[in-house]
Protein backbone atom coordinates (compact mmCIF):
# COMPACT_ATOMS: atom_id res chain seq x y z
CA UNK A 1 0.00 0.00 0.00
CA UNK A 2 1.36 3.40 -0.40
CA UNK A 3 -0.47 6.39 1.71
CA UNK A 4 -0.81 8.90 -1.00
CA UNK A 5 -2.77 11.09 1.75
CA UNK A 6 0.67 10.33 3.58
CA UNK A 7 3.06 11.15 1.49
CA UNK A 8 1.65 14.25 -0.26
CA UNK A 9 -0.77 15.92 2.42
CA UNK A 10 1.46 14.81 5.66
CA UNK A 11 -1.59 13.23 7.27
CA UNK A 12 -0.74 10.89 9.73
CA UNK A 13 -1.84 7.50 10.49
CA UNK A 14 -1.80 4.59 12.26
CA UNK A 15 -0.14 2.51 10.31
CA UNK A 16 3.01 4.92 9.76
CA UNK A 17 5.25 2.67 11.60
CA UNK A 18 4.83 -0.30 9.83
CA UNK A 19 4.90 1.20 6.36
CA UNK A 20 7.11 3.87 6.65
CA UNK A 21 9.49 3.35 9.84
CA UNK A 22 8.04 6.77 11.16
CA UNK A 23 7.33 6.55 14.58
CA UNK A 24 6.83 10.58 14.73
CA UNK A 25 3.18 10.11 14.20
CA UNK A 26 0.74 11.70 16.03
CA UNK A 27 -1.41 8.93 16.12
CA UNK A 28 -1.26 5.67 18.07
CA UNK A 29 0.55 3.41 16.07
CA UNK A 30 0.09 -0.15 14.72
CA UNK A 31 3.40 -1.89 16.01
CA UNK A 32 4.88 -5.39 16.18
CA UNK A 33 5.48 -7.35 19.37
CA UNK A 34 8.90 -6.71 21.39
CA UNK A 35 11.48 -9.07 18.86
CA UNK A 36 8.84 -9.79 15.71
CA UNK A 37 10.02 -7.11 13.56
CA UNK A 38 9.21 -7.07 9.93
CA UNK A 39 6.90 -9.65 10.06
CA UNK A 40 4.15 -9.74 7.51
CA UNK A 41 0.70 -8.83 7.37
CA UNK A 42 -1.39 -12.08 6.68
CA UNK A 43 -4.93 -12.26 4.67
CA UNK A 44 -6.49 -15.06 5.58
CA UNK A 45 -9.33 -16.23 3.23
CA UNK A 46 -11.70 -17.69 5.86
CA UNK A 47 -13.84 -19.19 3.46
CA UNK A 48 -14.57 -19.76 -0.43
CA UNK A 49 -18.67 -19.14 0.07
CA UNK A 50 -19.96 -15.59 -0.97
CA UNK A 51 -23.02 -14.43 -1.69
CA UNK A 52 -22.32 -12.16 -4.69
CA UNK A 53 -20.58 -13.34 -8.14
CA UNK A 54 -17.73 -10.92 -8.79
CA UNK A 55 -16.22 -10.55 -12.01
CA UNK A 56 -12.49 -10.15 -10.93
CA UNK A 57 -12.48 -12.02 -7.77
CA UNK A 58 -9.12 -13.59 -7.31
CA UNK A 59 -10.27 -16.27 -4.94
CA UNK A 60 -12.93 -17.39 -7.38
CA UNK A 61 -15.32 -17.91 -4.90
CA UNK A 62 -18.58 -19.67 -4.93
CA UNK A 63 -21.80 -20.25 -2.89
CA UNK A 64 -20.66 -23.55 -1.41
CA UNK A 65 -18.49 -24.59 1.35
CA UNK A 66 -15.33 -26.05 0.76
CA UNK A 67 -14.76 -29.62 2.62
CA UNK A 68 -11.20 -29.12 3.16
CA UNK A 69 -12.01 -25.47 4.79
CA UNK A 70 -9.97 -25.21 8.37
CA UNK A 71 -11.86 -26.14 11.08
CA UNK A 72 -12.73 -24.08 14.06
CA UNK A 73 -9.47 -25.99 15.93
CA UNK A 74 -7.10 -25.45 12.76
CA UNK A 75 -7.88 -22.04 12.50
CA UNK A 76 -7.39 -21.31 16.32
CA UNK A 77 -4.22 -23.73 15.82
CA UNK A 78 -3.20 -20.82 12.79
CA UNK A 79 -4.31 -17.94 14.99
CA UNK A 80 -1.80 -19.68 17.81
CA UNK A 81 1.28 -19.82 14.88
CA UNK A 82 0.44 -16.07 13.40
CA UNK A 83 0.65 -14.67 16.79
CA UNK A 84 3.72 -16.71 17.95
CA UNK A 85 5.52 -15.85 14.96
CA UNK A 86 4.65 -12.25 15.62
CA UNK A 87 2.23 -11.32 12.60
CA UNK A 88 0.68 -8.03 13.84
CA UNK A 89 -2.40 -7.62 11.46
CA UNK A 90 -4.46 -10.41 10.45
CA UNK A 91 -6.91 -10.19 7.62
CA UNK A 92 -10.08 -12.17 7.89
CA UNK A 93 -11.41 -12.64 4.01
CA UNK A 94 -13.07 -14.25 1.97
CA UNK A 95 -14.99 -15.69 -0.11
CA UNK A 96 -17.39 -13.47 1.68
CA UNK A 97 -16.09 -14.21 5.30
CA UNK A 98 -19.45 -13.19 7.22
CA UNK A 99 -20.92 -16.46 6.17
CA UNK A 100 -18.17 -18.74 8.22
CA UNK A 101 -20.21 -19.47 10.78
CA UNK A 102 -18.12 -19.23 13.67
CA UNK A 103 -15.90 -15.94 12.28
CA UNK A 104 -16.76 -13.83 15.45
CA UNK A 105 -15.48 -16.36 17.86
CA UNK A 106 -12.08 -16.60 15.74
CA UNK A 107 -11.98 -12.18 15.50
CA UNK A 108 -12.05 -12.38 19.07
CA UNK A 109 -9.45 -15.39 19.49
CA UNK A 110 -7.49 -13.41 17.44
CA UNK A 111 -7.56 -10.36 19.16
CA UNK A 112 -6.96 -12.08 23.13
CA UNK A 113 -3.52 -13.07 20.93
CA UNK A 114 -2.58 -9.68 21.02
CA UNK A 115 -3.13 -9.67 16.68
CA UNK A 116 -4.81 -6.60 14.91
CA UNK A 117 -8.19 -7.75 13.30
CA UNK A 118 -9.26 -6.38 10.39
CA UNK A 119 -11.99 -7.56 7.98
CA UNK A 120 -12.60 -7.67 4.32
CA UNK A 121 -15.79 -8.05 3.11
CA UNK A 122 -18.49 -6.56 0.05
CA UNK A 123 -20.29 -5.16 2.49
CA UNK A 124 -23.96 -6.38 1.85
CA UNK A 125 -24.10 -8.68 5.09
CA UNK A 126 -23.04 -5.95 7.38
CA UNK A 127 -26.94 -5.58 9.37
CA UNK A 128 -27.66 -4.55 12.59
CA UNK A 129 -26.52 -7.95 13.95
CA UNK A 130 -23.74 -8.57 12.31
CA UNK A 131 -22.03 -5.15 13.22
CA UNK A 132 -22.94 -5.24 16.59
CA UNK A 133 -21.16 -8.93 16.66
CA UNK A 134 -18.16 -7.25 14.97
CA UNK A 135 -18.03 -4.75 18.24
CA UNK A 136 -18.38 -7.16 20.59
CA UNK A 137 -15.55 -9.15 19.45
CA UNK A 138 -13.14 -6.20 18.79
CA UNK A 139 -12.60 -5.69 15.04
CA UNK A 140 -10.51 -3.04 14.08
CA UNK A 141 -11.35 -1.80 10.90
CA UNK A 142 -13.59 -3.12 8.14
CA UNK A 143 -12.68 -2.49 4.20
CA UNK A 144 -15.73 -2.34 2.01
CA UNK A 145 -15.64 -2.87 -1.42
CA UNK A 146 -17.65 -1.18 -3.47
CA UNK A 147 -16.61 -0.63 -7.04
CA UNK A 148 -18.39 2.27 -8.43
CA UNK A 149 -21.69 3.70 -8.79
CA UNK A 150 -25.20 1.57 -8.27
CA UNK A 151 -25.33 0.62 -12.28
CA UNK A 152 -21.18 -0.28 -12.13
CA UNK A 153 -21.11 -1.95 -9.08
CA UNK A 154 -24.22 -3.69 -9.13
CA UNK A 155 -22.92 -5.20 -12.40
CA UNK A 156 -19.27 -5.82 -11.41
CA UNK A 157 -20.87 -7.70 -8.42
CA UNK A 158 -23.65 -9.79 -9.99
CA UNK A 159 -26.11 -8.79 -7.09
CA UNK A 160 -29.03 -5.84 -8.05
CA UNK A 161 -28.87 -3.42 -4.97
CA UNK A 162 -25.22 -4.74 -3.72
CA UNK A 163 -24.34 -0.95 -3.97
CA UNK A 164 -27.22 -0.16 -1.52
CA UNK A 165 -26.38 -2.65 1.02
CA UNK A 166 -22.75 -2.25 1.10
CA UNK A 167 -22.96 1.72 1.76
CA UNK A 168 -26.10 0.89 4.38
CA UNK A 169 -23.20 -1.58 5.89
CA UNK A 170 -20.48 1.08 5.91
CA UNK A 171 -23.47 3.44 7.25
CA UNK A 172 -23.78 1.01 10.65
CA UNK A 173 -20.35 0.39 10.97
CA UNK A 174 -19.91 3.93 11.01
CA UNK A 175 -22.88 4.48 13.85
CA UNK A 176 -21.46 1.96 15.54
CA UNK A 177 -17.99 3.64 15.74
CA UNK A 178 -15.67 1.29 13.85
CA UNK A 179 -13.02 2.38 11.78
CA UNK A 180 -14.38 1.83 7.98
CA UNK A 181 -12.74 2.32 4.12
CA UNK A 182 -13.85 1.57 1.03
CA UNK A 183 -12.41 -0.59 -1.42
CA UNK A 184 -13.04 -0.12 -5.20
CA UNK A 185 -10.90 -1.75 -8.24
CA UNK A 186 -10.57 0.15 -10.86
CA UNK A 187 -11.36 -1.38 -14.98
CA UNK A 188 -12.80 -0.20 -17.63
CA UNK A 189 -16.68 -1.34 -16.16
CA UNK A 190 -15.97 1.33 -13.90
CA UNK A 191 -12.96 3.99 -14.60
CA UNK A 192 -15.46 7.02 -14.90
CA UNK A 193 -16.76 6.87 -11.20
CA UNK A 194 -14.34 7.39 -9.66
CA UNK A 195 -14.39 11.21 -8.79
CA UNK A 196 -18.34 10.27 -7.55
CA UNK A 197 -17.44 7.37 -5.33
CA UNK A 198 -14.77 9.93 -3.16
CA UNK A 199 -17.65 12.32 -3.28
CA UNK A 200 -19.89 10.02 -1.75
CA UNK A 201 -17.16 8.94 0.73
CA UNK A 202 -17.56 12.47 2.10
CA UNK A 203 -21.28 12.48 1.57
CA UNK A 204 -20.94 9.49 4.22
CA UNK A 205 -18.34 10.41 6.65
CA UNK A 206 -15.95 7.84 5.20
CA UNK A 207 -12.21 8.68 5.53
CA UNK A 208 -10.67 6.15 4.04
CA UNK A 209 -10.50 4.76 0.28
CA UNK A 210 -8.16 2.01 -0.93
CA UNK A 211 -7.49 2.40 -4.50
CA UNK A 212 -6.87 -1.44 -6.26
CA UNK A 213 -5.41 -1.90 -9.18
CA UNK A 214 -6.56 -5.15 -11.21
CA UNK A 215 -3.83 -8.01 -10.34
CA UNK A 216 -4.39 -10.84 -12.50
CA UNK A 217 -4.83 -13.61 -10.47
CA UNK A 218 -8.22 -16.01 -9.99
CA UNK A 219 -11.04 -14.19 -12.10
CA UNK A 220 -9.08 -11.06 -12.07
CA UNK A 221 -6.86 -13.21 -15.40
CA UNK A 222 -10.34 -13.98 -16.88
CA UNK A 223 -10.97 -9.99 -17.48
CA UNK A 224 -7.58 -9.24 -17.62
CA UNK A 225 -8.56 -7.53 -21.17
CA UNK A 226 -11.01 -4.70 -19.02
CA UNK A 227 -7.84 -3.59 -17.23
CA UNK A 228 -6.98 0.03 -18.12
CA UNK A 229 -4.36 0.67 -20.25
CA UNK A 230 -1.02 2.04 -19.13
CA UNK A 231 -2.80 5.53 -20.19
CA UNK A 232 -5.35 5.36 -18.45
CA UNK A 233 -3.98 3.87 -15.51
CA UNK A 234 -1.45 6.32 -15.26
CA UNK A 235 -4.11 9.01 -15.93
CA UNK A 236 -6.94 7.88 -13.45
CA UNK A 237 -3.72 7.84 -10.76
CA UNK A 238 -2.57 11.45 -11.36
CA UNK A 239 -6.65 12.47 -10.99
CA UNK A 240 -6.23 10.49 -7.77
CA UNK A 241 -3.34 12.68 -6.45
CA UNK A 242 -4.98 15.89 -7.38
CA UNK A 243 -8.50 14.48 -5.98
CA UNK A 244 -6.51 13.75 -2.75
CA UNK A 245 -5.26 17.43 -2.59
CA UNK A 246 -8.25 19.27 -3.30
CA UNK A 247 -10.36 17.32 -0.57
CA UNK A 248 -7.91 17.72 2.03
CA UNK A 249 -7.51 21.01 0.78
CA UNK A 250 -11.29 21.37 1.28
CA UNK A 251 -11.25 20.68 4.93
CA UNK A 252 -11.64 16.90 4.04
CA UNK A 253 -8.49 14.87 5.27
CA UNK A 254 -9.60 11.83 3.72
CA UNK A 255 -6.62 8.63 3.72
CA UNK A 256 -6.16 7.66 0.57
CA UNK A 257 -4.02 4.83 -0.75
CA UNK A 258 -3.00 3.07 -3.65
CA UNK A 259 -2.77 -0.74 -3.85
CA UNK A 260 -1.26 -3.26 -6.39
CA UNK A 261 1.19 -1.03 -8.51
CA UNK A 262 4.11 0.17 -7.03
CA UNK A 263 4.72 1.80 -10.04
CA UNK A 264 2.42 4.53 -8.46
CA UNK A 265 5.42 5.01 -6.37
CA UNK A 266 7.84 6.35 -8.43
CA UNK A 267 4.70 8.28 -10.13
CA UNK A 268 4.06 9.97 -6.56
CA UNK A 269 7.28 11.23 -6.57
CA UNK A 270 7.68 12.68 -9.91
CA UNK A 271 4.17 14.47 -9.29
CA UNK A 272 5.72 15.97 -5.81
CA UNK A 273 8.63 16.91 -6.91
CA UNK A 274 6.48 18.48 -10.21
CA UNK A 275 3.86 20.26 -7.87
CA UNK A 276 5.92 20.98 -4.08
CA UNK A 277 9.19 21.11 -5.70
CA UNK A 278 12.48 19.01 -4.97
CA UNK A 279 12.70 18.81 -1.18
CA UNK A 280 9.32 17.90 -0.61
CA UNK A 281 9.78 15.34 -3.16
CA UNK A 282 13.13 13.96 -1.55
CA UNK A 283 11.65 13.63 1.66
CA UNK A 284 8.60 11.33 0.01
CA UNK A 285 10.89 9.18 -1.61
CA UNK A 286 12.74 8.66 1.79
CA UNK A 287 9.90 7.40 3.50
CA UNK A 288 8.80 5.20 -0.01
CA UNK A 289 12.17 3.62 -0.03
CA UNK A 290 11.52 3.02 3.89
CA UNK A 291 8.23 1.10 2.48
CA UNK A 292 10.43 -0.78 -0.01
CA UNK A 293 7.83 -1.39 -2.86
CA UNK A 294 5.64 -3.97 -3.57
CA UNK A 295 5.56 -6.77 -0.59
CA UNK A 296 4.44 -10.04 -2.03
CA UNK A 297 6.94 -12.29 -0.28
CA UNK A 298 8.09 -10.16 2.45
CA UNK A 299 5.33 -8.10 4.23
CA UNK A 300 2.10 -9.57 3.18
CA UNK A 301 0.98 -13.00 2.83
CA UNK A 302 -1.65 -15.08 2.49
CA UNK A 303 -3.42 -18.37 3.64
CA UNK A 304 -6.28 -19.32 1.67
CA UNK A 305 -9.60 -21.24 3.01
CA UNK A 306 -7.42 -25.01 3.36
CA UNK A 307 -4.56 -23.38 4.87
CA UNK A 308 -2.04 -23.46 2.01
CA UNK A 309 0.33 -20.56 2.03
CA UNK A 310 0.90 -18.17 -0.70
CA UNK A 311 2.80 -15.36 -1.79
CA UNK A 312 0.06 -12.61 -1.26
CA UNK A 313 -3.62 -13.03 -1.79
CA UNK A 314 -3.76 -12.39 -5.10
CA UNK A 315 -1.22 -15.46 -6.25
CA UNK A 316 -3.46 -18.58 -5.63
CA UNK A 317 -1.67 -20.42 -8.06
CA UNK A 318 1.34 -21.10 -6.15
CA UNK A 319 1.09 -23.31 -2.66
CA UNK A 320 4.17 -22.51 -0.32
CA UNK A 321 3.40 -25.00 2.03
CA UNK A 322 -0.08 -26.20 4.43
CA UNK A 323 -0.05 -24.98 8.01
CA UNK A 324 -2.16 -27.95 8.75
CA UNK A 325 2.03 -30.12 8.03
CA UNK A 326 4.13 -26.64 9.11
CA UNK A 327 4.00 -23.57 11.23
CA UNK A 328 3.55 -20.91 8.77
CA UNK A 329 7.43 -19.14 9.90
CA UNK A 330 8.54 -22.21 8.84
CA UNK A 331 7.03 -22.04 5.35
CA UNK A 332 6.86 -17.81 5.14
CA UNK A 333 11.38 -18.24 5.79
CA UNK A 334 12.00 -21.39 3.61
CA UNK A 335 14.40 -19.99 0.89
CA UNK A 336 14.57 -23.80 -0.56
CA UNK A 337 11.68 -22.34 -2.74
CA UNK A 338 13.02 -20.53 -5.73
CA UNK A 339 10.46 -18.71 -6.19
CA UNK A 340 10.68 -17.08 -2.16
CA UNK A 341 14.23 -16.75 -2.50
CA UNK A 342 13.95 -14.48 -5.10
CA UNK A 343 11.13 -12.76 -4.12
CA UNK A 344 13.34 -11.67 -0.55
CA UNK A 345 16.22 -11.04 -2.74
CA UNK A 346 14.05 -9.56 -6.30
CA UNK A 347 16.82 -7.03 -7.18
CA UNK A 348 19.50 -9.60 -8.46
CA UNK A 349 16.64 -11.28 -10.41
CA UNK A 350 14.63 -8.94 -12.21
CA UNK A 351 14.93 -8.27 -15.67
CA UNK A 352 14.52 -5.42 -18.83
CA UNK A 353 13.52 -2.19 -17.34
CA UNK A 354 13.33 -3.40 -13.81
CA UNK A 355 16.81 -4.02 -13.66
CA UNK A 356 18.10 -0.65 -14.82
CA UNK A 357 15.45 1.37 -13.19
CA UNK A 358 16.76 4.27 -10.80
CA UNK A 359 13.48 3.96 -8.90
CA UNK A 360 13.59 -0.17 -8.28
CA UNK A 361 14.26 0.74 -4.27
CA UNK A 362 10.96 2.28 -4.34
CA UNK A 363 8.67 0.41 -6.38
CA UNK A 364 10.47 -3.47 -6.17
CA UNK A 365 9.80 -4.05 -9.76
CA UNK A 366 6.13 -3.84 -9.11
CA UNK A 367 3.93 -7.25 -9.21
CA UNK A 368 5.72 -10.44 -10.21
CA UNK A 369 1.98 -12.00 -10.97
CA UNK A 370 1.13 -9.83 -13.58
CA UNK A 371 4.31 -10.16 -15.47
CA UNK A 372 4.29 -14.04 -14.89
CA UNK A 373 0.74 -14.07 -16.36
CA UNK A 374 1.20 -12.22 -19.43
CA UNK A 375 5.07 -13.03 -20.24
CA UNK A 376 5.23 -16.46 -18.93
CA UNK A 377 8.72 -15.01 -16.58
CA UNK A 378 8.19 -14.43 -13.27
CA UNK A 379 11.47 -11.75 -13.47
CA UNK A 380 10.73 -9.83 -16.49
CA UNK A 381 8.84 -6.21 -15.61
CA UNK A 382 5.30 -5.95 -14.89
CA UNK A 383 3.51 -4.93 -18.09
CA UNK A 384 1.63 -2.05 -15.89
CA UNK A 385 4.45 -0.62 -15.71
CA UNK A 386 3.89 2.99 -17.12
CA UNK A 387 6.78 5.06 -16.71
CA UNK A 388 8.97 5.72 -20.26
CA UNK A 389 12.47 4.79 -20.76
CA UNK A 390 13.57 8.05 -20.15
CA UNK A 391 11.93 8.45 -16.85
CA UNK A 392 13.42 5.17 -15.71
CA UNK A 393 16.76 6.14 -16.62
CA UNK A 394 16.48 10.14 -15.68
CA UNK A 395 19.65 12.02 -14.34
CA UNK A 396 22.08 8.81 -14.74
Amino acid sequence: MIGVSKLLCDLDTESDGLRYEDNSSSKKQIKHKGKHSGKPVVVWNSTLRCNLECKHCYASAGNKKHPQELSNEQAKNLIDDLSEYGVPVMIFSGGEPFLRDDIFELIKYAKEKGIRAVISTNGTLLNDENVSRCVDAGVDYIGVSVDGLPEANDSFRGMEGAFESAVGGIRRCLESDIKTGLRYTITDYNKDDLKQVIELLKEKGVDRYCFYHLDYGGKGEDIREHDLSNEETREAIRKLFELTESFHEKGFPIEVLTVGNYVDAPFLYMYTKEKHGKQKAEKVRELLKRNGGDGTGQTIAAVDHRGYVHPNQFWRSKKLGNVKERKFGEIWEDESSALMEGLKNKKEKLKGKCSRCRFVDICGGGSRLRALTVTGDVWKPDPKCYLSEEEIREGE
